[in-house]
């Protein structure tokens, strides 16, 4: 209900005027019932027509304003839900795009599309239908006060009715909560399936993987279909108690109710009447109870997007350099992947003069494209800092950092989009001139010259299905778009052909004879001949400098392993 709430005081005048809507829409609706009674008691005792014309063209007006107000809230309704429900689609694509990497990555890429996905279920449970329904479900009262002016008696037995349904209600939703939330985690293990048997077909079959993939299937579409049949049962349980509940308060009301006419305490009109405004009272009660199911995801959703939404931000600000010379210091830089019990490196102090050639090598999993990650700000040093021209990278604005790096990563991934829009998108003021340039470096043009489309081809399925040498010139040509001061490339000449390494060796060549700062990551220790800078981080924990061929040990450090080693460190 926090949702719903904050929906409506989202706007209170329209929350104001849907509720008093809401009250006279509930007072319409006791015409329906005061015309039986009138016709029973008067038109039938006494036969005048004048009195049933006039007691039918009351209810039928009452009926009229009941229906041209039901639709001019149901219009407030959905002004009410438009708002937020586009908000919150685009609060959470925006958490995708905006949050730090480090923390979105604690988060599995299927759970990120089953939460955002979620947000379908809000808008489901929190459309207009369902937001009329909550507001009528108080005005139960209303109908037991006016059946209590009538009878105490029948008032007293509707009420233990709507309390029953309104219980029951409750206890299916959290019942459904609970089962909805184990859904969620089993969906998002079937999403992951379906991602590997969409995207990885050839190594499925390489590697006869099918029959194991088969299996796992099997077992998640089993246990979430008696998932959803617990689900079913339970809504079905309330659905049957709540029409059960209708038929026996319909039962106990007129039992009772006949016995107090035989008394003389009621007449018929009374208990005819009284049956109905029993019936009005808990038929709300009964519409909101069935909206259990839905609330419950809607719940569930709310809480697993409230918990991405809470994920940490990039700046969207900070400091800019008016003239990057491309001086990089690592002061005592150390890195650690959450939860790992073992440091990447640390105590690394180095400084990278502006226009120097730094290698970065080491074997797989020893820190190489981390290093390029904390160079572009994508993750941060657990202790220490990394200065670029004097200031400290975290100040930095980021989307301005980023247009002064040439970053090829090692599995560069690209977008849905055309080749044009791929190359231009760190650099949308690019002009032709330019384009073609980059084109050219990056030795792409042979492909574009024997594409139908040219730059529009348009790139699926984030660049996977295109050979891996062109996507890489893809990324190179998008790279050198931006052309920065700086150049982090990750494993540069890797599946590029001999004419793609090429055209990588002249890149940083004509990078270094311009005095750039070059920074390559490789587990190739030859991937540079001339004067250069070797940071091994096959060297554990600290990291092994050596400059032109000179080993520089660092200053000796403790050996410090696992979760104490930043702590210690500190101290």
């Amino acid at each position: 209900m926090k949702e719903l709430l904050a929906r409506l005081t989202s706007k209170p005048l329209i929350a104001f005027e849907m509720a008093f809507g809401s009250l006279l829409i509930n007072i319409m609706a006791l015409a329906s019932p005061l015309f039986v009674m009138q016709v029973l008691n008067r038109y039938v005792g006494q036969g005048v027509d004048a009195t049933l014309f006039t007691l039918t063209a009351g209810v039928l007006l009452a009926v009229g304003f009941e229906f041209i107000l039901r639709q001019s809230r149901m219009a407030l309704a959905r002004g009410v839900s438009a708002g937020p429900d586009a908000a919150l689609a685009g609060r959470a694509f925006d958490t995708l795009t905006r949050a730090k990497s480090a923390d979105l990555d604690k988060t599995a890429p299927e759970a990120r599309k089953e939460i955002v996905g979620g947000t379908q279920a809000i808008e489901t449970a929190y459309n207009a239908t369902n937001l009329t329904t909550v507001l009528d479900a108080p005005f139960a009262f209303l109908f037991l006060f006016v059946l209590w002016i009538i009878s105490p008696v029948l008032a007293g037995v509707a009420a233990i009715f709507v309390v029953a349904v309104w219980g029951a209600g409750v206890m299916g939703q959290k019942h459904l909560q609970r089962l909805t939330a184990e859904l969620q985690g089993v969906t998002q293990a079937g999403s992951a399936l379906l991602a590997t048997a969409t995207r990885e077909g050839d190594m499925i079959r390489s590697f006869n993987a099918g029959d194991h993939l088969r299996g796992e299937w099997e077992a998640n579409i089993a246990h979430a279909q008696e998932l959803r049949r617990r689900m079913n049962s339970s809504q079905g349980l309330v659905q049957t108690v709540t029409g059960s509940a209708m038929a026996l308060m319909s039962v106990a009301v007129i039992g009772i109710g006949a016995v107090l006419v035989v008394k003389g305490e009621l007449n018929v009109g009374a208990m005819i009447g009284a049956n109905i405004l029993a019936s009005r009272a808990l038929q709300p009660v009964t519409r909101l109870a069935g909206l259990g199911a839905a609330l419950a995801r809607a719940k569930q959703s709310l809480s697993v997007f409230e918990t991405l939404a809470a994920t940490a931000r990039e700046a969207e600000g900070g400091t800019r350099i008016s003239d990057v010379q491309g001086r990089i210091e690592f002061r005592d830089m150390a890195f650690s992947y959450p939860e790992s019990r073992r440091t990447l490196f640390e105590h690394l102090t180095h400084t990278v003069e502006a226009g120097d050639v730094v290698t970065v090598i080491g074997n797989n999993g020893a820190g190489k494209s981390t290093m390029a990650r904390l160079l572009m700000g994508l993750v941060e040093p657990v202790h220490g800092q990394i200065l670029i021209d004097g200031v400290d990278l975290k100040q930095l604005d980021p989307a301005w950092w980023r247009k002064q790096v040439v970053f090829l990563p090692q599995d560069p991934a690209l977008l849905n989009a055309t080749i044009r829009d791929n190359i231009t998108v760190n650099a949308p003021d690019l002009d032709d001139d330019r384009l073609r340039d980059v084109i050219e470096r990056a030795g792409l043009r042979k492909f574009l010259d024997e594409s139908p489309d040219g730059l529009d081809t348009l790139i699926l399925d984030n660049g996977w299905r295109l050979a891996e040498g062109i996507r890489r010139r893809v990324a190179l040509a998008r790279a050198l778009a931006s052309d920065g001061r700086i150049i982090v490339i990750d494993e540069p000449t890797e599946s590029l052909d001999d004419e793609g390494c090429r055209a990588v060796y002249r890149v940083l060549a004509t990078m270094a004879e311009q005095k750039r700062t070059i920074i390559v990551m490789s587990h190739d220790p030859d991937i540079v001949k001339g004067p250069h800078t070797r940071i091994d981080l096959n060297s554990k924990p600290v990291p092994m400098i050596d400059i032109f061929g000179q080993k520089q040990l660092p200053k000796p450090q403790p050996k410090l392993e696992g979760p104490d080693s930043k702590k210690a460190v500190e101290q």
